[in-house]
């Protein structure tokens, strides 16, 4: 998906064939992936920072030339939540089911809660309070689900381009393009693919300490090389299939992750009481 995604807007905004773009993934993340977790976590904390900021920045910018267009917008998210509307763009939806079925699946797909994969990194983490780190992975969700997420659909709904047929990651580029006609779809993709990018090698990291507890050590390199040689496949396929495998494959990590969870709360509670008691 993030491949995919990285593609569609290099070929939106720059007219570079997907190919390329999934080749280009290929060499870059494989130049990180060879040197194992300390040159990915190098790697994307001076990524994600820098992606983040600027992102955060510019939709701003373009929120505050568009304010006028804000109540119209959340209105627009409100009515056609609990109303039909024809598919269009990157919104397929003719009910409130669709809504809530694209909604979720959509969320979860970005912050990853409830699936147990971001706890795979947390856990490599260097800390002695399993609270604290816990509240560090809660932070993440929230600025990456209410902060960022919504200030790209605003970004899109006020911009007037969410029925302009466009999907995926072309839709939130045409929208910047539409409010910064200079520079907004180039910041846009370049944010894409910082963001997208370090996602793609995260997820390498989660996928290879899986693999590691199933087989052994001895998997960890056989399983980089072969992510890295599937990248380019991810640069060309249907943009529909891959968001269908996406969202299958998020709902069977996510089933037997919310059991454990369950089972587990008693601890969580016990260690939380225990941690603020202190403080």
């Amino acid at each position: 998906m993030q491949v995919n995604s990285i593609a569609d807007v290099i070929e939106s905004n720059f007219s570079i064939p997907a190919w390329v773009s999934g080749l280009v993934v290929l060499i870059f993340a494989g130049m990180v992936l060879i040197g194992g977790i300390k040159r990915i976590g190098r790697t994307t904390s001076m990524l994600v920072p820098l992606m983040a900021g600027v992102y955060l920045f510019v939709g701003l910018w373009v929120l505050a030339l568009n304010s006028h267009a804000i109540p119209g917008a959340l209105q627009l998210v409100f009515t056609h939540a609990f109303s039909p509307i024809a598919a269009q763009g990157g919104f397929a939806g003719a009910a409130v089911w669709a809504a809530l079925r694209f909604g979720v699946a959509r969320g979860v797909f970005s912050n990853e809660a409830g699936l147990g994969s971001a706890p795979i990194a947390h856990a490599a983490a260097q800390t002695r309070d399993p609270v604290r780190q816990g509240l560090i992975a809660m932070l993440g969700t929230f600025i990456d689900t209410i902060i960022v997420c919504s200030i790209t659909g605003l970004v899109i709904l006020t911009s007037g381009v969410w029925d302009s047929g466009v999907s995926g990651a072309g839709l939130t580029s045409l929208a910047f393009a539409e409010s910064l006609p200079m520079a907004g779809g180039v910041i846009v993709a370049v944010c894409l693919t910082l963001f997208a990018f370090s996602t793609v090698i995260g997820w390498s990291f989660y996928g290879e300490r899986c693999a590691e507890y199933l087989f052994g050590v001895k998997v960890i390199y056989p399983y980089r090389v072969l992510w890295i040689l599937v990248i380019p496949i991810g640069a060309i396929v249907d943009l529909e299939f891959i968001w269908l495998v996406a969202d299958t494959f998020n709902a069977l990590m996510a089933l037997p992750n919310l059991i454990g969870l369950a089972l587990l709360s008693p601890v969580v509670f016990a260690l939380t009481r225990q941690n603020l008691s202190k403080k």
